[in-house]
């Protein structure tokens, strides 16, 4: 994949839960949240490996979050909490898997257009 629409790609993921954030209270912005962290980190990984395969980048990103989450059971530095969380809830790792899952589809279809076209 380019690099350059996949770094857009990154600042919309953050700009899209910024903006969940400002609009709604509640869970909604929390699983968005959850699943929108997870498409940050697929999407990263893509920014670094352009020619990694979708599943490969569904199953880190997602592996990765759950480790991040299954790291809130015990104690975690201060300084980490806000980009790390604090507090393990497990319906978030679902969320986790719906975000790897969105980015799988939409970065295997766009895959499948590219070997069409080129």
């Amino acid at each position: 994949m380019p690099r350059l629409p996949t770094a857009l790609t990154c600042v919309v993921i953050v700009a899209c839960g910024l903006g969940v954030r400002a609009l709604w209270d509640g869970p909604v912005p929390k699983y968005a949240g959850d699943a929108l962290y997870t498409a940050l980190i697929y999407a990263l990984l893509v920014l670094a490996l352009p020619r990694v395969r979708p599943w490969v980048a569904a199953a880190v990103s997602a592996g990765l979050s759950w480790a991040i989450e299954f790291a809130q059971l015990w104690e975690i530095p201060e300084l980490l909490r806000p980009v790390l969380g604090s507090t393990f809830n497990p319906p978030d790792l679902l969320w986790y898997a719906v975000g790897a899952a969105a980015c799988w589809l939409a970065h295997h279809r766009l895959r499948a257009e590219d070997a069409q076209q080129g």
